[in-house]
């Protein structure tokens, strides 16, 4: 609706004289103003900006809330933005980490990818881990179905590596493929 409003406006500028100008339309008034005007100044990015440090969790606490970073950055100063949807974390003049804002208190916003790095070093991490309790319906079901074999947490840790390495979608659609298949034991054998 707006949009067809606006299109009409448009129209009728070209066809209205100008009450103040004779002999000019409001469209070439408008022209010839355009030229005095000031450009319109760039949208404003409104963020709280704070310091904050990487606890040995791979998380920092921002606005009474935790939220994760990829462990790489365990010990070290990041920069937090709090805008008022998200939280977006600055290292490196660069987007490390960015997630919905938690309005609550104590609450604890995890992304998984952030401790792939973690998980390859010490695999048991993943079967308690807080962290990968909101994997994807496929890599939840791929790691209940690992739990059984022997070196299941391992083999999950690969699948899960390759996340970084060929991107989430194509790791779920192998993933949903050998679930399709029921050769779990194919994967163990990894």
């Amino acid at each position: 609706m707006n949009a067809w409003l606006a299109q009409r406006c448009r129209a009728l500028w070209q066809e209205l004289i100008h009450p103040q100008y004779n002999g000019l339309t409001v469209a070439e008034v408008l022209e010839l103003e355009r030229v005095e005007m000031m450009p319109m100044p760039t949208p404003f990015d409104g963020y709280v900006e704070r310091t904050v440090r990487v606890s040995s969790t791979c998380l920092i606490n921002v606005a009474r809330n935790r939220y994760s970073v990829p462990c790489e950055r365990v010990g070290q100063w990041v920069s937090s933005r709090l805008y008022p949807s998200r939280i977006v974390v600055i290292a490196d003049d660069g987007v490390i980490a960015s997630h919905e804002r938690l309005f609550d208190r104590d609450q604890v916003s995890y992304d998984w990818q952030h401790y792939i790095p973690l998980i390859e070093r010490k695999p048991g991490a993943l079967r308690n881990g807080a962290p990968f309790a909101d994997l994807p319906k496929p890599l939840r079901l791929l790691k209940r179905g690992l739990r059984r074999h022997v070196n299941g947490d391992r083999v999950m840790t690969q699948v899960l590596a390759a996340v970084p390495i060929t991107g989430l979608d194509s790791v779920l659609v192998a993933v949903e493929l050998v679930l399709e298949s029921g050769s779990l034991s194919a994967i163990s054998g990894m």
